[in-house]
Parts: structure tokens; C-alpha cells; sequence
């Protein structure tokens, strides 16, 4: 297994700067995902590892060489990308074998990597078929394959299920883990989708304008987000996030958005007049009574999908706020009702965006 670290690497594309200065260890056999919004750099800080992109400042090494002048060819990863890259014109099987044919590794070798791999991926009925004969899932499992017949230090993707549909991926991120779980390789992988990067990263890269947000387990950044950056982009639903001013400090801190107050344990770091945030998932918030609740809102929209239910509720003064529920909740649009938000569930951050507390206690 391989280990990957990167020391204060950047990259500009000209005057450019998309990469400032991130450090970063892969640890053997680790599934890391690189998460974001589009342009972030998460793809080009993938490239900067594979060796097609050359890093201007800073090293890429792996297993303790720094491989900055290394070809891509010669570092020993292997890539799968969002668009499959298959040749049409040659069936499964070739698809699988070439890049090793032209190593000239022994036929017998050859064969024996390109039938375990497919039965691994389930594709052997399909070695004799063309591309244009697959459907997409098949085909990234064809790319998948290409892969791991390679034995590669460590596997990269790069967006590899965005091309398929909903449920597709779904089956393709089970696939996935359970295949890291055969391997043990490492593994880095690519997406915007951060349910992705939740089900199947043991580590996730928060990548933010070419910086790093945060790193950490998944259930880490859902519960302990750095900062409200972090707090709105992990999680699905995302966590709501209101503006408050702080209206009272001392022996308790009281913050007030839009027309509702909160009443909190003391907040050291806030002062009466200072903005700040409250965020909180739906999952965390609870329909109450009159009298508990922060906040009385109005059902603007409902979603009942039988074992679980969504309700978007607007408040004045506030954005719209969503609520997960699970079971069957019997409210329906326009219908008032009174929200309570769970306190040891509950953040704050403040106005420069960084966590002030992540929780608190009644």
C-alpha cells in the first residue's frame, strides 16, 4: 500500500493562482475524497497527484520520493475519469488488457489479471462486447477494471459516477466501498457530491478556492464543522443557517433573529451588538409546543415520502428553514406550527464565519 503527502503545493495557471500552498498526508490503504463547489481545485489538485498537471511550488510525494519530475506514467497510479475514456473499437477484454500488452507482460499473466478483475466488478459475461453494448454502469465498471488490473500504487478518480443516474450511482457507491474493502488500496477520489464523499470517504478533503477547509472523518465535519463554509456544504439537507445579533451577554447569552430570541449558556467570545450565526440541521429541529418553541413558522412546502418527512417552513425575518423528520408528521401547507431547536445540536459562528461553538449546553 502507498502513502501520499503533499508539502505546501501550488499551482497558477499564469497569473492564475488555483492552488495555494496545501498540505495533505494520504495514509496507506485510506479512501480520501476531495469535496466542493465547481471550480474549487479539488480536479486539478487530483492532476497535480497524477503527474498530468506540474506543480509550481511545493512537493508531491509518494511513498517518500518526491515525484515532481516523475512522468505521470512512471509514478505508478492509476486514473479513472468521468467520461469512461474507453476505445470503441476494441472489445472488454482488449479494453482491460491493453495498457498491459504493451508492457509485454506474459499473455497467461494478462488473462489471469483481466478475469479476476472482472468477476470482481461482476463484468465477465460482457469481455466479448464492445463499449456501444454497455450500459453506463457497465462501462465504468470496464474503466474501473482497466484499473485495477494495472495493480497500481493507488487508484485516483476523478468524478467517476456524474455521468450516471440517480440510482445507478447509488449501486455504484456500494460498489465502490465494498471494492476498497477487497483491495485495501488507497484510493482518492473526486466529486462535488458531498452524499458522495459521506458514504464512502474515511477521510474528506473540504476544498474551498483552492484551500483546505477542513480535513477529517465524515461524521467529524457533520457534527464539529470548522466553520459555517464546512457547516453548509457537508450534510443533505444542508444545515440552516440564520443571522443573529447578540442582544445580551454575561451570565447567559441571548441572541435574537429575524423576531425570535434564543436564550443561551454564556458565550465568551460574543458581545452585546455582535453579529454571528446560529445554524442547525433539520434532523435537529422538532415540532413543539407554543410555548417551547423558537421560532413559529409557516409550512410553505411538505415532502411525506412515507418513512420520513420534510417541511419548509417560513419565518419572518428569517430564511426559509428545513426540518427532516422521520415517520409520517400530519402537517400540510400553510398549516402554523411551533419549532424547537435541540440545544446540544445547535452552532454558532461568528460574523468572520469560524465556529464559535459546536453545541450547547442547556
Amino acid at each position: 500500500m502507498t502513502q501520499i503527502v503533499l508539502r505546501d503545493v501550488r499551482k497558477a495557471f499564469g497569473e492564475v493562482n488555483v492552488i495555494h500552498g496545501i498540505d495533505l498526508v494520504v495514509e496507506s490503504g485510506e479512501f480520501v475524497v476531495f469535496v466542493g463547489p465547481s471550480g474549487c481545485g479539488k480536479s486539478t489538485l487530483l492532476r497535480l497527484i497524477a503527474g498530468l498537471e506540474d506543480v509550481t511550488s511545493g512537493d508531491v510525494e509518494i511513498d517518500g520520493e518526491v515525484v515532481n519530475r516523475v512522468s505521470a506514467s512512471e509514478r505508478g497510479l492509476a486514473m479513472v475519469f468521468q467520461s469512461y475514456a474507453l476505445y470503441p473499437h476494441m472489445t472488454v477484454y482488449r479494453n482491460m488488457a491493453f495498457g498491459l500488452e504493451n508492457t509485454h507482460m506474459p499473455r497467461a499473466e494478462i488473462d489471469s489479471r483481466v478475469r479476476t478483475a472482472a468477476e470482481m466488478l461482476q463484468i465477465t459475461d460482457y469481455l466479448d462486447r464492445r463499449p456501444k453494448a454497455l450500459s453506463g454502469g457497465q462501462r465504468q465498471r470496464v474503466a474501473i477494471g482497466r484499473a485495477i488490473v494495472r495493480d497500481p500504487k493507488a487508484f485516483l478518480f476523478d468524478e467517476p459516477l456524474s455521468n450516471l443516474d440517480a440510482e445507478l450511482r447509488v449501486a455504484m457507491r456500494k460498489e465502490l466501498a465494498a471494492l476498497h474493502g477487497k483491495l485495501g488500496g488507497t484510493m482518492i477520489y473526486v466529486t462535488h457530491d458531498q452524499i458522495e464523499a459521506m458514504t464512502l470517504a474515511n477521510k474528506i478533503v473540504v476544498l474551498q478556492s483552492g484551500r483546505v477547509e477542513q480535513i477529517g472523518a465524515p461524521l467529524e465535519l457533520y457534527n464539529a464543522p470548522d466553520n459555517i463554509f464546512v457547516a453548509g456544504f457537508i450534510g443533505s439537507p444542508r444545515m440552516n443557517i440564520l443571522e443573529a445579533t447578540v442582544e445580551e451577554a454575561g451570565a447567559a447569552t441571548r441572541l435574537r433573529f429575524g423576531n425570535a430570541t434564543i436564550t443561551l449558556p454564556a458565550q465568551a467570545s460574543l458581545a452585546p451588538g455582535d453579529s454571528c450565526h446560529i445554524g442547525i440541521r433539520p434532523e435537529h429541529i422538532s415540532v413543539a409546543e407554543p410555548e417551547t418553541a423558537d421560532v413559529i413558522a409557516t409550512v410553505a412546502y411538505s415532502e411525506h415520502l412515507g418513512g420520513e418527512t420534510y417541511l419548509y417552513c417560513d419565518a419572518d425575518g428569517l430564511p426559509q428553514i428545513t426540518l427532516h423528520q422521520t415517520g409520517q408528521l400530519p402537517v400540510s401547507r400553510g398549516q402554523q406550527i411551533a419549532l424547537h431547536f435541540e440545544r446540544p445540536r445547535l452552532h454558532l459562528f461568528g460574523a468572520d464565519g469560524k465556529t464559535i461553538a459546536n453545541g450547547v449546553s442547556q
